[in-house]
């Protein structure tokens, strides 16, 4: 009887060969950017159309040119029927890569305002922007600014500083199919 040990070393390592080759020509050819940028810009006209003929009140959102060069929006989405109401968010990055959202809702405006600004809390300070008188919140993740309409609460949200906050509030135009 012959010793089998010498083929199946030699068998494995010649598979280990042909596995590392195919690896290394996949890698050779997958193309890859260093300086990309992973994340994806999208186009919210033909959601926010939508959304405006079927929500219950006017959806807000910024119109196009209506903010600075650099802003690109990343995330739109709208849920009819959520456990905060009618939901409708716009996400955006500034072009210094902080994120601002867009959030309305006809549901609670305490669960609501609570959860799209992660449990910011309301300050004493309020302000004027676009005839609409908006309340301020800080919190540890996201500031916002707040405006309560009649029948739609909408928040402007997210990790950029309150005079980006307040450009997106200033840019956002209403709207009902």
């Amino acid at each position: 009887m012959r010793d089998r040990k010498p083929k199946t070393l030699r068998g494995l390592v010649q598979s280990l060969a042909v596995v590392v080759g195919v690896a290394g020509v996949i890698y050779v050819f997958t193309a890859y950017d260093e300086d990309k940028d992973p994340i994806k810009t999208v186009d919210y006209s033909v959601e926010l159309a939508t959304v405006r003929r079927a929500a219950p009140y006017p959806v807000a959102a910024p119109e196009r040119g209506g903010l600075p060069e650099g802003w690109r929006a990343t995330s739109v989405s709208y849920e009819p029927q959520s456990k905060v109401g009618a939901a409708w968010h716009l996400g955006f990055l500034d072009q210094d890569d902080e994120y601002v959202a867009v959030e309305q809702s006809d549901g609670r405006r305490v669960t609501f305002i609570d959860e799209v600004t992660q449990e910011a809390r309301k300050t004493e300070k309020s302000q004027r922007i676009g005839g609409r008188t908006w309340q301020r919140y800080t919190g540890p993740k996201y500031d916002a600014l707040v405006h309560e309409g009649e029948g739609v609460t909408t928040v402007v949200t997210g990790t950029a500083s309150f005079a980006q906050l307040t450009k997106m509030a200033a840019a956002l135009q209403t709207g009902k199919g």
